[in-house]
């Protein structure tokens, strides 16, 4: 089955690809050689993506960096050159773009792949800030002090995110001065090899708050043996279908559901004292934190599309793609991360961390007659 809608899929891209490259060569204006050229390199761009996923390993650690980076954006290029030439083609219809404009057209090419490559460089900038969500949860169960979590997702440490970006959420974490920390997987991209080479776990041990997490799906398919041996240099503690207990909080801690065997939730409760957190990388079935009283649920994993509109496929396919949630008595955040699969840009979605103050409630004064 999943053989089948990859298939699907390759077949899908490649009709779409020679239709984005129909419309590049019909619009560019100039001679052939001139077409040709624009053409050419649009192709051994898509050819240097397809090398960032087939090939990378292959390559010395530096190229491979290069080759990642320079190969990923092609992707999100593709996808708004193809919505680019769909609302032309559509304005044409209507009337309300001329019909030269789509054919050997200075001003529908300067329009379209302007307007793309400006969207692009809007979007890097844009994942570049990491913004900064706070929730305050007060509880009526035991709670000795207040506590300060940072919780993040998804840093997909890897080619493109590297260790002197890590370094600068390590000092934007730091600078929350948290009681702990809680991440909901996939600190790993799709490589583990640069995080090794490039000693990423020394950055952890700057941190001065504990670091708890799980794993994502990318985690298991960058190797999860070494990923664990990379969060045991790491100074990480990795849950992994167990809880575990910091002060007067518990926090439980799913395997990813990548692991078929993973055990249900309603096994990894009974132990539960104080305020539970339940880190879960992938926002499946929400209903089940529900129903085993958990206070707060975290996950990760959607991204919520990284680029508009994807972001649409992503709200369709979750009950929760992003943001804030409430079932019952049980809150949700589901993070849209703080890093990025591919390319380093963000349009329409954006990049975070989670600060949540966890206060005890007071309790009402009964009233003096």
């Amino acid at each position: 089955m999943n053989k089948t809608i990859a298939l699907l899929f390759i077949g899908l891209l490649l009709l779409l690809t020679i239709y984005v490259g129909w419309r590049l060569w019909r619009l560019t204006p100039g001679m052939w050689a001139v077409k040709a050229g624009v053409l050419a390199g649009f192709l051994a761009w898509m050819a240097l993506f397809f090398v960032s996923f087939i090939r990378i390993e292959k390559l010395q650690i530096g190229l491979a960096a290069i080759v990642y980076n320079v190969g990923n954006p092609w992707l999100i290029f593709f996808l708004y050159l193809l919505i680019g030439f769909l609302l032309a083609r559509l304005a044409q219809i209507c009337r309300l773009l001329p019909a030269d404009f789509l054919k050997n057209s200075p001003e529908g090419f300067c329009t379209i792949i302007g307007g793309v490559v400006l969207l692009m460089i809007i979007g890097g900038l844009h994942y570049h800030h990491k913004y900064r969500e706070e929730l305050t949860i007060t509880t009526d169960k035991p709670l000795e002090k207040p506590l300060k979590v940072v919780l993040i997702s998804d840093l997909h440490l890897g080619y493109h995110n590297r260790r002197a970006e890590l370094a600068r959420w390590v000092d934007m974490i730091n600078a929350e001065n948290p009681d702990l920390i809680l991440t909901a997987g996939d600190i790993v991209d799709r490589s583990i090899r640069p995080v090794f080479e490039g000693n990423y776990a020394q950055e952890f041990h700057r941190l001065k708050a504990p670091v708890w997490t799980v794993l994502g799906n990318h985690d298991y398919y960058s190797n999860e043996p070494l990923v664990e041996q990379f969060f045991k240099d790491a100074g990480i503690r990795l849950l992994r279908d167990e809880s575990a207990q910091f002060r007067d909080l518990t926090v439980i801690g799913r395997d990813d559901r990548t692991n078929p065997h993973r055990k249900p939730l309603s096994a990894l409760t009974d132990s539960i004292s104080g305020f539970s957190i339940l880190l879960d990388h992938q926002p499946y079935h929400l209903e089940e934190a529900e129903q085993a009283g958990i206070d707060f649920q975290f996950s990760g994993h959607t991204h919520r599309g990284q680029v508009w509109p994807i972001s649409w496929v992503t709200d369709a396919l979750y009950e929760k793609s992003w943001g804030h949630h409430q079932r019952g008595t049980t809150r949700y955040y589901i993070t849209s991360g703080i890093g990025i699969w591919g390319a380093r840009i963000r349009i329409g979605t954006r990049s975070e961390y989670l600060v949540l103050d966890i206060r005890q409630s007071v309790p009402q004064q009964p009233r003096s007659e």
